[in-house]
């Protein structure tokens, strides 16, 4: 059985109780182009860095699940071409020596097996629409609620059905908790028309559920709804435009169940000319240094 290999950068940070962060590596390998995906994937550890954060990029190479990259690991997963794992790939990948990126839902599960607590990602898996039919649903969410693992998001992408996606973390007993915000976002955009029933206004805060959280026995992950940046966000009438245009489009096409949502992104990204593309960067950013901060918050809570 093939074990998990930290870093010597990861396993000391921990054993001396100093923050970590966990960083999936399917952002970089599929959500990205090449190669902005390098730059983005070396952007993303050096603000945890400049944080004293230390960054945990998580990988299956050659067989063996990584937690936290080396500059070739780093580099192999933004140019290879890697599958796409998520946690039922796992033990297929390590029988065969095979090498993938992990997805939000493989990311945290690993993570916290090697005992980190913070994972920053871009946006949350969730329910797809038409689910009801196709029975499309993340892992992410079935992941978490037996993950004990913070998760900083912006949400869910508008393309799923995010009341779906609050019903099932609700159901799975997931704490869904705002960072500033009252309001769940849906990725592009700092808000959907869903309500959140806890909101609160500084890292601390949500390291003090963290601990409770602990404290009452709780296995399952946290969700932190961190909504990009006002100046940030995507224009919402062009996001409804091309919105409504990616599935009018998706219909037209015939394509169904799984073959959507990957056609619905593609579809987005060039209708846009890349506005979506920079703004998934933009909320990414703030994600990874929102999750900092709740790190460093955690492990001096713990101290």
């Amino acid at each position: 059985m093939t074990a998990l290999q930290l870093s010597s950068e990861v396993s000391e940070a921990l054993d001396a109780g100093r923050p970590v962060v966990a960083l999936e590596s399917t952002i970089i390998s599929h959500g990205l182009p090449r190669p902005r995906n390098y730059e983005a994937a070396l952007e993303f550890e050096a603000i945890l860095r400049d944080q004293g954060v230390t960054p945990a990029t998580v990988a299956v190479l050659d067989g063996v699940p990584r937690i936290g990259l080396d500059a070739v690991g780093v580099r192999r997963i933004a140019e290879d071409d890697l599958a796409k794992a998520s946690v039922r790939d796992l033990p297929i990948l390590a029988a065969r020596g095979a090498s993938g990126a992990t997805t939000v839902a493989a990311t945290a599960h690993l993570a916290a097996k090697a005992g980190i607590r913070v994972f920053a990602t871009g946006g949350l898996g969730g329910v797809h629409r038409g689910a009801s039919e196709s029975f499309d649903e993340s892992a992410d969410l079935s992941t978490l609620a037996v993950t004990p693992i913070t998760v900083v998001s912006a949400g869910v992408k508008s393309v799923l059905d995010i009341g779906a996606t609050l019903e099932r973390l609700e159901t799975y007993s997931i704490p869904v908790v705002g960072l500033g915000t009252s309001i769940f976002p849906s990725f592009w955009l700092r808000e959907s028309e869903h309500t959140l029933d806890w909101s609160v206004e500084t890292p601390d805060e949500i390291a003090a559920i963290m601990s409770a959280h602990d404290a009452l026995g709780h296995r399952q992950g946290i969700v932190v709804a961190n909504p990009i940046p006002a100046h940030q966000q995507w224009d919402p009438a062009e996001h409804d435009r091309v919105l409504a245009q990616a599935f009018a489009a998706a219909h037209d096409a015939g394509v169904r169940g799984k073959a959507v949502t990957p056609f619905l992104l593609g579809y987005i990204v060039e209708a846009s000319h890349g506005r979506s593309l920079e703004v998934n960067l933009d909320l990414a950013r703030n994600n990874v240094a929102t999750a900092g901060r709740i790190a460093t918050a955690w492990a001096r809570r713990r101290a």
